[in-house]
């Protein structure tokens, strides 16, 4: 194997696919080093432990939705309906295009129950997913049904992204989103 440098966002990237494909307990430090190109020992060189790499590696897509998603909730130039669209379309273009799931979503299932760091992190990120929602279902509904609609939401779309890959159908998946659009219309 040829030994390349790689750099920290390269190791979570790569880590992030593992965890969701084959569970956290499963991928192992030797899997993460040969996804990456690397020696096991260098991965040391980034981060501390496995643990380190599965927390970093939590933020790492939790700043992403945060960036490239959750932020359309505060554009102040787009109306609720046009917020939505662009917030599914996003949002399906990540699913999408991602073997394995949601990485949060998988990890809840897998870690959250035993490690508190593991659990605050996705617990973080889902609420962000939650508020980001009810940002935008506030501009339509009152402060309760807001709330409701984006708690609902986030849960059917977990729950469809686990229904998507386990039948390999899409359309489960993809009517979460049109549902919430077509509530703002």
């Amino acid at each position: 194997m040829a030994i390349q440098k790689t750099s920290r966002e390269e190791i979570l990237k790569q880590s992030a696919s593992l965890f969701k494909i084959k569970g956290y307990y499963n991928t192992s430090m030797s899997d993460i080093a040969d996804a990456c190109g690397l020696l096991k020992g260098s991965i040391y060189h980034h981060f501390k432990s496995k643990d380190d790499i599965g927390i970093e590696s939590l933020k790492f897509i939790h700043e992403y939705f945060n960036d490239e998603i959750f932020s359309i909730s505060y554009k102040d130039d787009l109306q609720a309906l046009e917020k939505i669209k662009l917030f599914v379309k996003k949002t399906d273009d990540y699913f999408l295009h991602s073997e394995g799931g949601c990485l949060l979503g998988n990890l809840a299932l897998e870690v959250s129950w035993t490690d508190t760091k593991f659990k605050d992190e996705i617990k973080s990120y889902f609420t962000n997913w939650e508020k980001a929602l009810y940002l935008i279902f506030k501009e339509k509904f009152n402060d309760n049904k807001a709330h409701e609609l984006s708690k609902e939401f986030v849960e059917s779309i977990q729950g469809s992204i686990m229904m998507m890959n386990l039948y390999n159908d899409k359309e489960r998946y993809l009517k979460v989103g049109q549902k919430m659009i077509h509530l703002l219309e």
